[in-house]
């Protein structure tokens, strides 16, 4: 019997019970591919890159494969709210009809966790004392409804809670990695709820994590996670950008200011948290006019972290001279020192920063960091990943040349495609006839368009735009021209704003790059997307522009094009969510229809049949919109 052969034999008849028990059960042949593929890579220690289009029930299909493995597993997920379905639905779905007995655990990074030692310290606490802790008065009832639920949760996971604390509530019963210092040295160690998670954690079979903590995990050698000896990666195609954010350092004015709130605390000397207070608008002011720029290190840019580091050291030395006359004045010092040394680590960093890293000016004016990032994660996770232990990596889209950009060198690429027909049952659109989107003509053209494709779907539309600029310049001039509401990214909090969109059919929302993905409405209420430009990255983009450096004449087509698809593929993929949607993807973007890589960017896209001409489009729209009334 060949290998691919046994691992059919072994994951069948476990996925067919699984499969079986969802109320609407369907045969899904790519989810049998991916599962059989998930299972051979794991059992094997070898890698697989899977693509699996929306629909094909990828969660079940590497749930099962790790649930069978025998050998510990890490699940790494894109978000917390994916990590949390997982452990509140998909695992305990698998667990109670796979017949398989396995135990799984979900690790988070420390300040999703209530902290047991913050609420002894402020428990009695004076007003006076609060205040340096930033507690208000009604903040302090909430501490009182957290200390009571802390007594009765098991998890202490800010996600468990049935109501939403305020931020600065929760801030002030919570701390960071960069707080802790560790359960060794904390009198409530030993049922600390963090410590408790990654306890659970070294004893289950599948350990559930998102794919921030998880690539800090990688940074620190593993310090973070239990030992495990395969790893599957859902929606990797974004694990080269994590990989990069949590391998480098961020100097951010915010962390200037929250180590003043730490030290304040601890220290009476005002004069010291002043200087940190200082050190915050020194960072925000040699920052804010250059966003977007690379900064070369050792440069007379950067003389300015010297003078913090002075700030910092001198932090240290009064800390260290702190007497401890009790165990909560020792856990306030212990934290501050904490919080202070990594900052003086991530100056250390950006000194000693070299020809393989990339230094810049990240975030907004407004909020400004700087930014120390590898340019090539490939060493990184060839080291400490591809070379360790098994690994699948899946998503609904997987740019080209990803698993190379990633170090993996030798790996198994399986596309399973989709369940749906799309072909049948959807329309891609490309306005050919508009203006290049960088002319000047282009975007009064493209209010008429959207106005007209809205107007033939009675409503029903998510417009996403690369710009908030040219979200609100659409939003503001279309909704004067159709008859049906237009909603806006940022005019309600992303739940309530999905479901107002998904309960109110003839409703339109008009959103950003954000909502390329994670945005599920199946049904009518979605019958069209539109995108008002292919999605290409900034030219100036910093990181970006040190790695086209290092490809050099192929930078276009081996990083632009393939994000630029990735990015398109998802934002079509928000349409057709189950087996009888129906509805059309409309591009305004003429280069669709006439760049040289136009072919790269279309076979990236769900195979629906295409058009150029607007009648058509309006034609089909209105068949649905009647077919629906």
């Amino acid at each position: 019997m060949t290998a691919d052969a046994a691992a059919d034999d072994r994951v069948d008849p476990v996925l067919a019970k699984v499969t079986g028990a969802l109320e609407h059960a369907e045969e899904r042949p790519g989810q049998h591919e991916m599962a059989i593929t998930a299972a051979r890579a794991l059992s094997e220690g070898r890698h697989a890159v899977i693509q699996a289009g929306t629909g094909t029930g990828k969660s079940l299909a590497y749930l099962v494969p790790a649930a069978m493995l025998g050998r510990p597993v890490v699940v790494v997920t894109a978000t917390k709210a994916l990590q949390d379905q997982l452990a509140r639905k998909d695992l305990p779905f698998v667990a109670e009809h796979s017949g398989l007995d396995f135990d799984f655990a979900v690790v988070k990074g420390r300040s999703n966790y209530v902290c047991r030692q913050r609420l002894d310290e402020l428990a009695g606490a004076t007003q006076p004392a609060l205040d340096l802790e930033g507690v208000s008065g009604p903040a302090f009832a909430q501490i009182g409804r957290l200390r009571d639920w802390a007594d009765e949760t098991t998890t202490g996971d800010i996600a468990d809670l049935d109501w939403s604390p305020a931020d600065a509530t929760w801030r002030a019963v919570s701390v960071s990695s960069d707080e802790c210092p560790g359960a060794s040295k904390c009198p409530r160690g030993h049922d600390c709820f963090a410590e408790m998670a990654r306890r659970r954690a070294a004893e289950a079979d599948i350990t559930v994590v998102n794919m921030h903590l998880f690539g800090i995990d990688l940074a620190s050698g593993g310090l973070l996670l239990p030992p495990h000896d395969a790893v599957v990666i859902d929606e990797a195609h974004l694990l080269e950008d994590v990989i990069s954010d949590t391998a480098g350092v961020q100097i951010m004015p915010s962390q200037f200011r929250n180590a003043a709130a730490v030290v304040r605390r601890i220290v009476a000397e005002a004069q010291l948290v002043d200087a940190l207070g200082n050190a915050a608008q020194l960072t925000h002011d040699a920052l804010a006019g250059h966003v977007g720029e690379r900064m070369q290190p050792g440069s007379d840019s950067l003389d300015w972290l010297a003078d913090l580091r002075l700030v910092l050291d001198e932090c240290l030395s009064v800390l260290a001279a702190i007497r401890a006359d009790s165990e909560d004045v020792k856990q306030r010092r212990l934290r501050a020192q904490q919080v202070v040394g990594s900052l003086a680590v991530a100056i250390d960093v950006v000194h000693a920063a070299g020809d393989t890293d990339v230094v810049f000016v990240g975030g907004t004016p407004a909020a400004p960091r700087l930014v120390v990032a590898p340019l090539d994660v490939a060493p990184v996770l060839r080291a400490r990943l591809w070379d360790q232990r098994a690994a699948v990596l899946t998503s609904a889209t997987i740019p080209t040349g990803l698993p190379k950009r990633l170090g993996i060198d030798d790996t198994e690429i399986v596309d399973v495609g989709s369940p749906f027909d799309y072909e049948a049952n959807g329309l891609l659109y490309c306005a050919a006839h508009l203006p290049d989107p960088r002319d000047d003509g282009y975007r009064d053209q493209l209010h008429d368009e959207l106005a007209a494709l809205i107007t033939a779907a009675g409503g029903r539309t998510l417009a996403l735009f690369t710009s908030w600029k040219a979200m609100h310049a659409a939003a503001d001039a279309v909704a004067q021209r159709v008859d049906v509401p237009v909603l806006t990214q940022g005019s309600l909090p992303k739940p309530l704003l999905l479901s107002t969109f998904a309960d109110d059919e003839p409703t339109c929302l008009f959103a950003t790059v954000g909502l390329f993905s994670g945005v599920d409405v199946p049904g009518r209420t979605l019958s069209l997307v539109t995108v008002d430009r292919l999605p290409f990255a900034r030219p100036d983009d910093p990181l970006l522009a040190a790695r086209r450096d290092l490809v050099g004449a192929r930078a276009f087509a081996e990083i632009d094009v393939p994000r630029a698809a990735m990015l398109l593929a998802q934002a079509a993929g928000r349409l057709i969510r189950n087996a009888t949607d129906r509805g059309a993807v409309a591009v305004l973007d003429s280069r669709l229809a006439t760049a040289r890589y136009r072919w790269d960017i279309v076979r990236a896209l769900p195979p629906m049949r295409r058009t150029r001409h607007r009648e058509e489009i309006e034609a089909f729209l209105s068949e649905l919109t009647a077919t629906t009334s």
